[in-house]
């Protein structure tokens, strides 16, 4: 994974002393709130309804022990003991006090970690495939590109203040397994016919108040232009954003009010341009950055049985392991979901042990998933029974990877001073209504998502089942919308009527499954049967 030369140190160093001084001046009165927002944003501090939230950068997912070990300890000492993953491969505390923030970013900086970039109009943390350099289906490892584009995209003095926030997604695989085309930029690594390597670009895509598929915009970009062609995407989109109406102002309405190909002419335009200039980084660079991420030394005699004799295990082995490109070894996932837990919440305790583990079982490597899971991404098969042993033990061997509890949930209204409902109960009565009723077990894949407002920070547009929150009249409710997706396949749920409260929209979610159950046919998954039966069939069993 990549380390800090000395002027990423340097850089990290001089804002914590910089942040230290500008709390320092707000709390002794010297800055009002409305001047101070700003400066905190710039350094990942919100405001939410009970207490301060910071959100800490982890470019592309990638951690190591001591990072991990590090977002324990910080969990123990500055927050509630626990620390929340994100969709954005993030994590955020929840229970931040103004005076400790300067030295949360200094422990932080200890172990090559911030919280730059992770609110305000600028580009945010980089995501990627969270298990990309292990995955037996990617054509390339996307992380040394990934790291260009954070190394670019750092305090850029053009996109500092961009008409409103923009995120990025790098894959390399056919499989989409980070929600690429609902990114402000999804960047697609492929092979041309002619056997070299490029960039898919699409851009315009993004959930929230308005959610679009990004259209593609050029099929293959030279890898040796990734960073000008990105370039050329911003200025188009820096020049011609709308700054007068926030709700207008993602790149995805430039797009769409634009169209996809006049569009495309401006930053085919652009690009002509920057390429004359030379702003491209040099190969040296790439090749630097590629050295952090060289595989690691795996056992060429690693055995490729399993022992299946423990049945529990058995079924956690299936469900919660992905194929290794080197054989003898799997992908291991770490469930944050709990029957009846809080969607991507992990313990200090949790996170230290999480930290050992992927010491002692998987080079010292560990990632965050955009579903609100902890990956091991380098396990040998031979030991795959010790771990879930210990990840029993301690909670986090829930065996429900892309099942019906591995629920992908914002924090809602018990924390965002932004949200109309609560998502976390929801999420949690959910599970365990599934478990308790034992249907959890049969449905397979399905991915349930769920919103607390309208932003869509539970990515409910893009579930097999959704449900966003809203405010009616005063009082929590909430839609449920079917048919999303954020694979390769992707696809925006559509609603699929009048609301539920608290209580009706759990009994909602069982009755979209009862019909699935009713109408499946051999293989098909939840989104299958939608996909084929549509709407109709749930409809009337929801209002008859």
């Amino acid at each position: 994974m990549y380390q800090y030369d000395h002027y990423d140190q340097a850089m990290v160093d001089a804002r914590v002393a910089e942040f230290r001084d500008q709390c320092q001046r707000r709390l002794e009165g010297k800055l009002t709130e409305d001047q101070f927002k700003p400066l905190r944003l710039m350094n990942g501090l919100y405001l939410q309804l009970h207490a301060y939230m910071l959100r800490v950068a982890i470019p592309y997912g990638t951690l190591s022990g001591a990072q991990m070990r590090a977002l324990g300890n910080i969990a123990d000492k500055f927050d509630r003991k626990y620390g929340h993953f994100t969709t954005r491969q993030n994590i955020q505390y929840n229970w931040i006090k103004l005076e400790d923030a300067p030295d949360i970013l200094a422990d932080l900086a200890k172990v090559e970690m911030h919280a730059i970039q992770t609110s305000g109009n600028c580009i945010r943390n980089i995501s990627s495939d969270h298990f990309a350099g292990a995955a037996a289906d990617e054509i390339i490892d996307p992380r040394p590109y990934a790291e260009l584009l954070r190394q670019w995209s750092s305090f850029h003095p053009e996109f500092s203040y961009l008409p409103r926030k923009f995120k990025i997604a790098v894959i390399a695989s056919e499989t989409d397994r980070a929600a690429m085309r609902l990114h402000d930029i999804g960047i697609n690594i492929v092979r041309n016919d002619a056997g070299e390597l490029g960039a898919a670009f699409y851009v315009g895509g993004g959930m929230g108040r308005t959610p679009m598929i990004a259209p593609l915009i050029n099929g293959f970009v030279p890898l040796d232009q990734l960073i000008t062609y990105s370039e050329a995407c911003l200025r188009v989109y820096n020049r011609y954003g709308r700054r007068d109406n926030k709700y207008k102002a993602r790149v995805k309405i430039l797009v769409h009010e634009l169209g996809a190909e006049e569009y495309t002419r401006q930053v085919e335009e652009e690009f002509a341009l920057l390429i004359a200039q030379s702003i491209e980084p040099p190969f040296a660079e790439l090749e630097r950055i590629r050295t952090y991420f060289d595989e690691p030394a795996f056992d060429a005699d690693a055995s490729d049985e399993l022992d299946r004799t423990d049945p529990d295990f058995a079924v956690w082995s299936d469900r919660n392991t992905h194929p290794h490109k080197t054989p003898g070894y799997v992908s291991a996932v770490i469930s944050l979901k709990p029957v009846g837990g809080i969607p991507g919440d992990a313990t200090a305790d949790q996170m230290r042990l999480m930290a050992e583990l992927a010491e002692q079982y998987s080079f010292d490597e560990c990632r965050v998933t955009h579903t609100q899971n902890i990956v091991l991404p380098h396990v040998r098969k031979a030991d795959l029974f010790a771990l879930w042993q210990k990840l029993d033990a301690a909670g986090l061997g829930t065996p429900n990877l892309d099942q019906v509890g591995d629920i992908i949930a914002c924090p809602g209204l018990d924390y965002c001073s932004l949200a109309n409902a609560r998502s976390i109960p929801i999420a949690q009565q959910i599970s365990q209504r599934f478990h308790a009723n034992g249907k959890g077990e049969i449905l397979g894949e399905l991915k349930l998502k769920i919103s607390g407002c309208i932003n869509a920070c539970g990515h409910h547009h893009a579930g097999h089942i959704g449900i966003l929150g809203v405010d009616k009249k005063g009082v929590e409710n909430y839609q449920l919308s079917l048919g999303g997706s954020e694979a390769e396949d992707t696809s925006l749920g559509k609603i699929t009527g009048r609301g539920f409260d608290e209580a009706g929209i759990v009994d909602a979610v069982e009755t979209s499954v009862d019909v699935y159950l009713a109408q499946r046919q051999d293989g098909e998954r939840f989104l299958d049967t939608y996909r084929r039966i549509g709407m109709e069939p749930f409809k009337e069993a929801l209002y008859g």
